[in-house]
Parts: structure tokens; C-alpha cells; sequence
């Protein structure tokens, strides 16, 4: 009974010691993705992109044979041009003016399928003077195209968008 009370004392302060060290080993390591978790919000919240009049368009297309190629097989069209720098020259078939944007469409008569267009604020000038019908050339980043089952119309979807 003797050796137990000189042995048991020192398991205790052993113990005592290792969960400290294991407390502060998780508290580094939490610390530690912390921050790591603050860098990586910081890059994608500051992060922008080069302005898309200075870039050089992969693609310069007809608004028609664009739309056209989207309703033909959608899933290659989409490998081919999405989140790449495309020119696309057509007629203007509408203009929609929301708050603080305005978008332009241009769409295949026949079928109702569309490629519609945001522009950078910096362009909003020359957009709001363009009507509809007017020929325009227009470059942007594609976002790619989907289906629409209930308006039944393919729609191709621009962003960052300049008239050329």
C-alpha cells in the first residue's frame, strides 16, 4: 500500500502534464487554421479580375451561329466556350434596364433562345445610348449555356461584358 501512495501521485502529475501539452497543441493548431481560413477569405473576397477590353478574345462569333451551336449540343459548347474571352457581333433584340445595371440580348427568332449580356459599370454610358435593333459587337466573358424546361429556350449567359 506504501508504493501506491508514492507511485500514484506521480502518474497523476504525469497525466496532468500531457493533457496540458495536448490542450496547447490543439490550441496552436486551431490558431493556425484561423488564420489560414482569414488569408484564403481575404484572396477570394478581394480578388478582381483584368478589365475584359484590354483581353484578346479566343472567339469571335455571329450571335446566330452561337445560339444556333448551344441548341445543337449544348454540353460540347459548353467545354468549347465556357469562362473564355468571346466576341460576339449581332443585332440587338431587347434591353433590360434593372437598378444599377442594364443587360442586352440578342436572340434567334425563331426558337427564342438568347445570349444575354452584363456589363462593368465603367460601359454603362455607351450601353444606355445602344436601342434595340442597333448592330453591335460585344466582348465577354461566357458563363455557358442552359436549358430552360420551362420557357423551353436555350440561354447563353455573358459576364464582365464591353462593346467592342
Amino acid at each position: 500500500m506504501y508504493i501506491y501512495r508514492l507511485i500514484l501521485p506521480s502518474i497523476l502529475v504525469m497525466t496532468t502534464k500531457s493533457n496540458n501539452s495536448r490542450k496547447k497543441g490543439f490550441l496552436i493548431a486551431l490558431a493556425l487554421i484561423i488564420v489560414i481560413g482569414i488569408g484564403a477569405a481575404w484572396y477570394f473576397f478581394t480578388k478582381t479580375f483584368t478589365d475584359t477590353a484590354t483581353e484578346k478574345a479566343v472567339f469571335t462569333v455571329n450571335a446566330l451561329s452561337f445560339i444556333k451551336e448551344f441548341e445543337t449540343d449544348i454540353t460540347t459548347s459548353n467545354k468549347k466556350y465556357a469562362e473564355q474571352i468571346i466576341t460576339v457581333n449581332g443585332r440587338i433584340a431587347a434591353i433590360e434596364n434593372a437598378d444599377t445595371t442594364v443587360n442586352i440580348k440578342m436572340s434567334a427568332n425563331t426558337t427564342g433562345s438568347y445570349a444575354i449580356f452584363a456589363f462593368q459599370a465603367k460601359d454603362m454610358g455607351k450601353v444606355k445610348q445602344l436601342k434595340e435593333g442597333d448592330s453591335v459587337s460585344v466582348k465577354g466573358s461566357c458563363s455557358g449555356g442552359s436549358y430552360s424546361d420551362i420557357l423551353q429556350v436555350h440561354f447563353i449567359n455573358f459576364k464582365r461584358c464591353v462593346i467592342n
